[in-house]
């Protein structure tokens, strides 16, 4: 049986780069050797592309140790450390000189998840991992997600989208007028950024302005959505045509939300698999799942969020993950293995699916 050359793309430009590189790192270590050759792509913070070398000695450090021991900052310090020492050439793009055959990008948030890789390897001609070009785009864009789900009839948060440009050219009247619109504790979010990186839950009016200097500084677009009481309840998806949903899973926040520091550095967060609502529920929460997933044409791979009100069967999407977390801590591998897939198995599959005419 021939063995399959997989380039393995991480990094990248977005502010979730290091998680990106700690997801590459546990794939690398789990891929099958026997059926796959791993080649890594390491794309820097400032976008530019290097194979093999200082990529395979970026994937050999223990990354999330340095940011559990020191900080995040320290750990991207690190990384730009070693590129500027390596002296090597980029990679010139040329995927089929380099002897690729299928590419497994796990790049987190913009970049990388929101369909401008996916367009660039599709014009290579190498098929990929995970969602394709526009489904990508759309769930990156969590006000989009909103409008195409909602359309599916998925129940999502009440919200408002707000230009940066906006915000910065009349500030006082949009903070005046969000103030009017919503109940506190609302949330403020960068529309195109993952892993809760910008995210700010809002208790009180003096809390607002930074809130939104925040979201405003890190994307063009920000959303300003009500908080919805519930459990916070995720599902995997795996599969193109006729895709399966794993069991459900649940997060409990160790702070007020389930943000970054929570995410990945504390780690603190309690995770339940299966969440702890009544069977019947759970179905439908899959079931949603699954529609949400069709109605935005996704397909490989993706973890679908809500919040859950076992008192009334409320069920709300939250967003939609195309290139969800593969580290040692992250729901989607800890889902499918609950549901009988493992990691090397789940790599595989994905591998597979990329490869499906």
């Amino acid at each position: 049986m021939p063995i399959t050359t997989v380039a393995l793309i991480f990094g990248g430009k977005s502010a979730e780069h290091e998680i990106s590189v700690i997801s590459a790192r546990s794939i690398a270590a789990t891929i099958d050797p026997e059926k796959y050759r791993t080649i890594p792509i390491y794309i820097s913070h400032s976008g530019t592309w290097y194979l093999g070398g200082i990529a395979q000695d970026i994937l050999d450090i223990d990354l999330a140790g340095i940011m559990r021991n020191t900080s995040l900052e320290n750990a991207a310090a690190t990384l730009d450390r070693m590129v500027e020492t390596a002296a090597q050439e980029p990679f010139g793009h040329d995927f089929r000189a380099a002897g690729i055959d299928v590419a497994f990008p796990v790049l987190h948030g913009s970049y990388g998840e929101d369909g401008r890789v996916q367009g660039h390897l599709e014009t290579c001609g190498i098929p990929y991992t995970g969602c394709g070009v526009l489904a990508s785009a759309i769930t990156m864009d969590k006000a989009l997600t909103k409008l195409c789900v909602a359309d599916a009839g998925i129940a999502v948060a009440p919200s408002r989208t707000i230009l940066s440009s906006d915000y910065v050219a009349d500030r006082d009247s949009i903070i005046g007028s969000i103030e009017s619109e919503f109940a506190f504790p609302f949330f403020v979010k960068p529309a195109n950024l993952g892993s809760s990186v910008g995210i700010t839950k809002v208790h009180r009016a003096g809390d607002l302005p930074g809130a939104l200097d925040q979201a405003c500084f890190l994307d063009t677009k920000v959303l300003v959505e009500k908080a919805i009481a519930g459990r916070e309840v995720e599902v995997a998806v795996l599969g193109n045509d006729d895709p399966v949903a794993s069991v459900c899973g649940e997060i409990e926040p160790a702070s007020d939300f389930y943000d970054y520091q929570d995410k990945y550095i504390d780690n603190k967060a309690k995770l339940f698999i299966p969440a702890r609502i009544p069977e019947p529920l759970q179905e439908k929460v899959r079931s949603a799942a699954l529609r949400a997933f069709r109605a935005l044409g996704c397909r490989g791979m993706s973890r679908i969020d809500f919040f859950v009100d076992e008192k009334n069967d409320a069920i709300v999407l939250n967003e939609v993950n195309t290139i969800p977390g593969f580290t040692d801590i992250s729901m989607y591998p800890l889902l499918m293995e609950a549901s009988g897939i493992g990691f090397k198995e789940l790599v595989g599959r994905l591998l597979s699916l990329a490869l499906e005419p």
